[in-house]
């Protein structure tokens, strides 16, 4: 499964980790994603969404 939002496409996010020597090590800052209910025109599935998504109002949860 990719790390990626199904709503808004949004994915992992790069950069260097600097230590306190400023030795430079590239990373990934990954997003914060939920596995949601979501209510898509009269059917439910199950969608990786990020927080950031659900936050917005984005999505329609399933009740």
């Amino acid at each position: 499964m990719a790390k990626v939002c199904e709503c808004c496409g949004r994915g992992p996010a790069t950069g260097n980790a600097v230590s306190h020597s400023n030795r430079h090590t590239r990373r990934r800052w990954l997003i914060n994603l939920k596995s949601v209910r979501v209510d898509l025109g009269g059917e439910t599935r199950k969608l990786s969404i990020c927080t950031r998504c659900l936050r917005s109002g984005k999505v329609k949860r399933a009740v």
